[in-house]
């Protein structure tokens, strides 16, 4: 048996994952990317792309790797958001998310489905699937607000 390290300890620690809302405009619409979750739990069912923290990891490199494993997207700005950590929120155990946003643009390519991802998809912000999976319909709202206090690039000067 591997001997603990200094600095672990008995009692339970919660897992933590890290979850990219991103949005684009289509056509004068909002979007935003989901995934179809191919695995338990919620299998089926429509989230944010994201997923677990590596040990070693920076937040900033989980969501990326993320998003990139999921959907294929990548280059995408991503800003921390906030957390999202109410118990119960995943089935698997005590969960923290820190959530990230930000908006692709024309420039970021097609998206593909990949790892535990059975489906991505662009879906409008007024038509998304009913029973979003874990807790994702108020990380899209937070993220939605975010982006609605965000000040328009200033166009006249082209």
């Amino acid at each position: 048996m591997a001997e603990k390290g200094k600095y672990v300890y008995e009692w339970p620690r919660p897992m933590v994952t890290a979850d990219a809302v991103v949005f684009r405009r289509s056509g004068g619409r909002t979007e935003v990317l989901l995934i179809n979750r191919g695995k338990e739990p919620y299998k089926g069912k429509w989230a944010v792309p994201g997923g677990f923290v590596e040990i070693d990891e920076e937040l900033e490199d989980a969501v990326a790797r993320e998003l990139n494993e999921e959907t294929g997207l990548t280059g995408v700005k991503l800003e921390q958001m906030r957390a999202f950590g109410t118990c119960g929120r995943d089935p698997r155990g005590r969960q923290i998310s820190i959530a990230f946003t930000g908006v692709a643009t024309e420039g970021h390519g097609k998206i593909r489905a990949g790892d535990d991802a059975a489906k991505a998809q662009w879906f409008e912000i007024e038509k998304l699937p009913e029973d979003l999976a874990f807790d994702h319909d108020e990380m899209i709202a937070c993220g939605l607000e975010r982006l609605w206090r965000k000040p328009a690039k200033d166009q006249s000067s082209k």
